[in-house]
């Protein structure tokens, strides 16, 4: 695995090293003690699906508040996505930043994404599904989150979304989100 550094304090894309051959390819795209090495949260603790079936869905951007702040690692195994994570961190040089990147099977590329970050992501194909590793487990209470077209954080989406839930069009700007 290679770990390539985003403008985003923390943040890194994680590219597997693949061994190909006539049959397809093999890749590790996750390995405890290498991440431990490099200073990064043990994302093994809790893995989940995102199944979205129409282009256009926008879900995020979402968090959980302490002490149940979580460190993601994101792949996108069917589809396409625009994954976005940004800097909610307080005091950090990249605070408010954010930074995108197309994730699909062809690319392989995984985000890892720290605590205290905000993540969403918008389909980019029909038939997407987006695989989560986490490093804590879901905790509906700590639930929180911002607007996806909050303008101070001006994401610059491929395209509007044409999916999106009720819940995530009520999320507040960061400016109106208390305790972020």
């Amino acid at each position: 695995m290679r770990f390539e550094a985003t403008p985003l304090a923390g943040a890194y894309l994680v590219r597997p090293d693949r061994r190909e051959d006539d049959r397809g390819h093999f890749a590790r795209t996750y390995c405890r003690d290498t991440f431990r090495e490099r200073g990064l949260a043990d994302c093994g603790l809790q893995c989940s699906t995102s199944y979205n079936r129409r282009r256009g869905t926008l879900r995020g951007l979402h968090l959980q508040r302490p002490p149940h702040i979580e460190n993601k690692l994101v792949r996108c195994t069917r589809g396409a996505v625009f994954d976005v994570a940004v800097d909610l961190r307080p005091g950090s040089p990249t605070r408010g930043r954010w930074h995108g990147v197309a994730l699909d099977p062809g690319n392989g590329l995984a985000f890892y994404i720290p605590s205290g970050f905000a993540h969403g992501f918008l389909t980019l194909a029909d038939d997407s599904e987006v695989y989560y590793q986490m490093a804590e487990p879901y905790v509906p209470e700590a639930a929180a989150g911002v607007r996806w077209d909050d303008p101070d954080l001006a994401i610059a989406w491929p395209f509007p979304p044409l999916v999106l839930s009720e819940a995530d069009r009520r999320l507040p700007a960061l400016r109106e989100a208390e305790g972020l």
